[in-house]
């Protein structure tokens, strides 16, 4: 067997074993999945394993991006565009400068190379904190926030990176021709985006195969990418564009089988790549330790220790300000949005844990200048952004559960989600109530049997009751009890089939097709639990 084969499933195993032993012990996965990686990676008879920069740049970050744009709500995306915009854009453009000024002036990098690792390490990364977060049932306007600039962050950190890069490489910089260039990057790929996006969900509408759809939106992200990364853009805000308009006019073009099996698909697809990149990422330990033997260990821990101290006070220093100053300033925006509670936006400050896509922008820089020379200080952005990875992804994330219990957000949270869930009820009931309707003058438009009548308003009422007339949390025992019976019931039909098929009386397509109803069943009990939410 293939010697890169049995490493894949090695790691394969370890993702899995990693992911069970993160939900015991409740730690966000990203966190013990690195963590795991780094051990791995010293483990004698291991070979090294490299992290391609395009493999994280090109294959992976697409996929993620798309996905979670479509599970971004574009309308919510919308209401918060202002302070995405200023964290996306404006956080990470003023930390890329205070970076390049601090390694500047304090360790002596040059202007060029500070601004290029300021680049490389401004960008949040969101994957484990908003795990973590939506764990602890924190106000949904925080995890707006933080995913939509989680979405965006990466097209302006690549953009600037570009940018460095050209200006070390040649020598020159102009600040009017970045500009200029940085808005027709990014009014071309929102068009290009959308463009995508539309005619993926007109290809796949005219499909109405959900195995040819689930392909077209594998596709999708990709095409949305690799074009305007390929033009010199970064591919980001192409496929948010996309993302967010598959997520708006999908619904109603793409059909239930492909929304289920999609559903299932892109979890996983999601649960791999994710767990891979973390795993890897930690795997990188190994040879950047092999190569830090060649520099002075207190030169690295010191870049190291001064450009994290930079990067997380950098956003604390921009977060309060860009949240509370338009607000004293504008009167019309006091009145329809009111400056949130200073507990909100510390944690959103809080919230600015790195990622792979840093170390995948460090691991992709050149390694000769165009005269042959050494690309300056390659090697120590290397150590630094993977210094800064790890030390935000374990210090921030792992902090983060104590922060939102010390500031008691969770408990802020409760009061919406219980209104959430108020408006699920009424919504579902209306909903209803528009199909008796329709049904009421179906009825009367066409000739129908009395069976039929019967039948379809016997569905209705059951569906009907099923839902309770409110949200109470102090009657979620019963409905737990209820769904617990259920499941308990639907065990007891499944035993029975097989029973059945045992004894020859039906066949395997029989049972198949009797599993494949009680499956959907059970796994919509999930839809109709009203949890007790967390006190």
């Amino acid at each position: 067997m293939d010697t890169k084969f049995q490493i894949f499933l090695i790691l394969l195993a370890v993702l899995a074993g990693t992911a069970l032993l993160a939900r015991r012990i409740n730690v966000a996965s990203a966190i013990l999945m690195m963590l795991v990686g780094i051990v791995l990676a010293f483990v004698p008879g291991m070979p090294s394993i490299e992290l391609p920069p395009e493999l994280v740049l090109l294959v992976v970050l697409p996929p993620l991006i798309y996905s979670a744009s479509v599970a971004m709500s574009w309308r919510e995306f919308k209401f918060n565009l202002r302070p995405i915009t200023l964290l996306a854009v404006g956080c990470v453009i003023f930390t890329a400068f205070a970076v390049a000024a601090a390694t500047h002036y304090l360790i002596g990098l040059p202007w060029t190379v500070g601004f290029l690792l300021g680049a490389i390490v401004a960008p949040p990364d969101v994957v484990a904190p908003l795990a973590i977060a939506r764990k602890l049932g924190m106000p949904r306007r925080i995890l707006v926030v933080l995913e939509g600039e989680g979405l965006v962050n990466d097209a302006t950190a690549l953009i600037l990176y570009r940018f460095a890069v050209a200006a070390i490489l040649t020598g020159m910089f102009s600040l009017p021709k970045a500009t200029g260039t940085f808005a027709v990057i990014v009014v071309g790929e929102l068009l290009f985006g959308l463009a995508v996006g539309w005619l993926s969900l007109r290809m796949r509408h005219r499909a109405r195969d959900p195995q040819v759809e689930i392909t077209l939106s594998l596709i999708t992200p990709y095409l949305a990418f690799w074009i305007p990364h390929h033009l010199g853009g970064s591919g980001v805000i192409a496929t948010v564009a996309c993302g967010l308009y598959m997520s708006w006019n999908g619904p109603l073009l793409i059909s239930s089988a492909t929304r289920l099996q999609g559903i299932f698909f892109w979890d996983l697809v999601i649960y791999l790549v994710e767990g891979f990149l973390f795993l890897l990422t930690g795997f990188q330990m190994r040879s950047l330790f092999e190569k830090s033997k060649a520099f002075p260990l207190d030169e690295i821990l010191f870049a190291t220790a001064l450009v994290t101290v930079i990067v997380i006070v950098a956003r604390f220093a921009w977060v309060f300000p860009a949240i509370y100053l338009p607000r004293l300033l504008n009167p019309r925006l006091r009145a329809r949005d009111p400056s949130p509670p200073w507990r909100n936006t510390f944690v959103i400050a809080f919230t600015g844990v790195r990622g792979a896509v840093s170390l995948a922008a460090a691991l992709a820089l050149p390694l000769a200048l165009p005269n042959g020379d050494a690309f300056p200080h390659r090697d120590l952005i290397l150590f630094v952004s993977f210094g800064v990875i790890f030390i935000t992804l374990v210090g921030l994330g792992s902090g983060l559960p104590l922060l939102v219990r010390w500031l008691g957000l969770a408990q802020a949270g409760r009061s919406e989600h219980i209104a959430e869930h108020e408006a699920e009820i009424a919504a579902r009931r209306e909903a209803l109530n528009a199909a008796l309707k329709s049904l009421d003058a179906i009825t009367n438009d066409r000739e129908l049997t009395d069976e039929v009548v019967k039948l379809l308003r016997a569905r209705h009422e059951s569906r009907t009751n099923q839902l309770p007339d409110s949200f109470n949390p102090d009657v979620e025992d019963a409905s737990a009890a209820g769904t617990d019976l259920t499941r308990e019931l639907i065990a007891t039909e499944r035993k029975f089939i097989h029973a059945l098929l045992r004894d020859g009386k039906i066949t395997d397509e029989t049972r198949r097709r009797i599993e494949r109803d009680l499956d959907l069943e059970e796994a919509s009990l999930s839809n109709r639990e009203y949890r007790r939410i967390p006190l």
